[in-house]
């Protein structure tokens, strides 16, 4: 089953609208306006992904039951590394992830890319400390596959992995 939306908060909702239109490729297609249950008031902004499900951004006003400094960083905010809590989306083919890449790149952002062998992957954080993902599956799953994830799922101590070698690829702007 598809997904409809995922919801994040900003502290910074014109950084947060640029890199979800300009960097990420989204379309701002929905926004409500409203009084916010303890006070204050909130936008609720939802921005289609390019296959009808969203993501959807908190802009939080003079709510007296938020912080004005709060972290919108879910990891960072519960004292994990920001790679722990992220928001992944489909590449449905390689070339669609080298397209999202090349678009971070041509925004400056300098780009994590791992093949984790099953599936390959580009990284980089939000402006709210977030980070995105788009993930490109490059194998099918078997019952075999199925079978072994099970295993891992509920052994005491699961075999460890070598960890993939990520790919650092730097914009041309800052590769000067």
């Amino acid at each position: 089953m598809a997904f409809h939306h995922v919801a994040i908060a900003t502290r910074d909702l014109d950084a947060t609208h640029h890199f979800y239109t300009e960097v990420m490729g989204f379309t701002l297609v929905k926004v409500e306006a409203g009084a916010a249950p303890e006070g204050g008031w909130a936008r609720h902004l939802f921005y289609d992904t390019g296959n009808g499900e969203c993501l959807a951004i908190w802009d939080i006003n003079d709510d007296p039951a938020v912080p004005a400094q709060f972290e919108t960083s879910i990891s960072r905010g519960l004292g994990l590394p920001s790679w722990t809590n992220h928001i992944a989306f489909n590449a449905p083919d390689l070339a669609d992830l080298d397209g999202a890449q090349q678009r971070w790149l041509d925004q400056g952002y300098p780009v994590l890319r791992v093949n984790h062998g099953w599936c390959t992957s580009i990284y980089i954080d939000d402006p709210n400390g977030i980070a995105v993902e788009f993930c490109c599956t490059t194998q099918v799953f078997t019952d075999d596959d199925r079978e072994l994830a099970e295993q891992l799922r509920v052994a005491d101590q699961p075999p460890l992995s070598d960890p993939p070698i990520p790919e650092i690829i730097m914009p041309a702007s800052l590769s000067n």
